[in-house]
């Protein structure tokens, strides 16, 4: 039993640390990249899909993305959810595709980015500590029902934290991965 809930707490700091990583894909550097717009929701016939349902992203350039609309009739619809996205670039329609050029970043939007992929990586933490929390909790709760000893709850709890503090480290190296591309692109 003590175990498997050392084997969960991994595996969902894990998960956790994935998900910044794809969060991070989808905030703007100076480079184009699929996951800005792959995830953009559209209003397709009062279905919501996301952009990578409704065609292919492509990157033809360092700074354009070429959305291939399989169905034409689903272009407009593309366009303005992009258009509504907080990407903040205004889409080309030619035909079936839709073209996006991203424009330099500025200073100040490099900052302003840095700000945002910082709350990530912080509220990341705090889903960290929340799963530690309710794993030593869980190993109290073993403790108080006789189940593991003072010294084994003692020897749990550390490696609780241990595998706490490797999941911060990965957050935190990811983080400065994040920031140093957002500022030298």
């Amino acid at each position: 039993m003590p175990q498997a809930l050392l084997k969960d707490l991994k595996n969902r700091t894990e998960k956790t640390v994935e998900h910044l990583k794809g969060t991070y894909a989808g905030v703007r550097t100076g480079r184009a990249h699929p996951a800005l717009v792959e995830d953009i929701k559209v209003d397709y016939f009062g279905t919501v899909m996301t952009i990578k349902q409704l065609g292919t992203v492509n990157i033809p350039e360092p700074r354009q993305i070429v959305i291939t609309i399989w169905d034409k009739s689903a272009v407009k619809a593309v366009e303005k959810a992009i258009q509504a996205s907080p990407l903040g670039i205004n889409p080309r329609p030619d035909g079936d595709t839709i073209r996006l050029t991203l424009p330099e970043l500025t200073r100040e939007r490099r900052v302003e980015l840095t700000k945002v992929v910082n709350k990530y990586a912080e509220e990341s933490r705090v889903a960290v500590r929340n799963i530690r929390r309710e794993t030593v909790e869980s190993f109290k709760k073993l403790e108080k029902d006789s189940k593991i000893s003072e010294d084994d709850l003692k020897k749990y709890q550390k490696d609780v934290n241990d595998l706490t503090e490797a999941a911060i480290k990965k957050i935190d190296g990811a983080l400065s991965e994040k920031e140093r591309e957002i500022m030298n692109d």
